[in-house]
């Protein structure tokens, strides 16, 4: 199972927000290079970066900094706001590894099978991100009608191999992930699932790991205060390079 730290970006710091709120923020860093320097020298075999501003649909452009990231060698994740198939290519071009879809997915999933056809598979990864079991878009801030196992059985339908699942309640909250339904995702869709929002103990890399079907786990939070240390989460998890 592969750990991804997370490298959350807003108006070019790295931050933290509480369940998505963007008025409850925590910044860390004012270099997010260095930072993500710092997690590869840590042992990190990816890194997970979000631009927050493109997910609130703010004007920051973020793609410079991705640039940079990815420059250091280690393959980077990377999403927030890519809601075009262009936004998909410049994030490509910038040197992202995979791209993470969420809103298009929903809204407008033939924009996530001209992506499959253009980049392959490796390449995509669709959010699932949700609040009582509901998928949620723009940012968290919108409700939709789907569960997420329907959701995740469309994108597998489609091809998707990959994806990312939040319960938006718990992010940032180090509160724990929601484990059973992380599991149940993985073993009712049969997709890559990697595991989001309220990682916050060495417990939970462990039981996401014993599972057998979670694919990855992204920590943010209890890396960023110490609740965790990079080395131990990657050993709990046998972090390898398969993703």
């Amino acid at each position: 199972m592969i750990i991804y730290p997370a490298i959350d970006l807003r108006g070019g710091r790295v931050v933290r927000l509480r369940e998505g709120d963007p008025t409850r923020q925590t910044v860390f860093s004012d270099d997010p290079v260095a930072m993500a320097r710092h997690w590869i020298d840590q042992g990190a075999q990816w890194l997970h970066v979000v631009n927050l501003d493109g997910a609130f649909a703010a004007a920051n452009d973020n793609s410079a900094i991705l640039r940079e990231i990815a420059a250091l060698g280690v393959p980077v994740q990377f999403g927030g706001g890519l809601r075009s198939l262009e936004d998909i290519t410049a994030a490509k071009d910038a040197g992202a590894t995979r791209v993470i879809l969420g809103t298009i997915a929903v809204q407008q999933p033939d924009v996530v099978d001209q992506a499959l056809a253009l980049y392959g598979a490796d390449s995509i990864c669709v959010a699932l991100d949700s609040r009582d079991g509901y998928v949620t878009t723009h940012g968290w801030q919108q409700a939709t009608a789907l569960t997420t196992v329907a959701l995740g059985e469309q994108m597998a339908g489609r091809g998707v191999i990959h994806c990312l699942y939040t319960d938006v309640a718990r992010d940032g909250g180090l509160e724990g992930v929601n484990r059973e339904a992380t599991i149940e995702l993985a073993r009712a869709t049969g997709l890559h699932v990697i595991a989001s929002g309220g990682v916050s103990s060495l417990d939970d890399v462990r039981a996401l790991a014993a599972s057998g079907v979670v694919a990855g786990a992204i920590i943010g939070m209890a890396l960023y205060e110490g609740k965790i240390e990079l080395a131990q989460a990657l050993e709990a998890a046998g972090d390898g390079d398969a993703g």
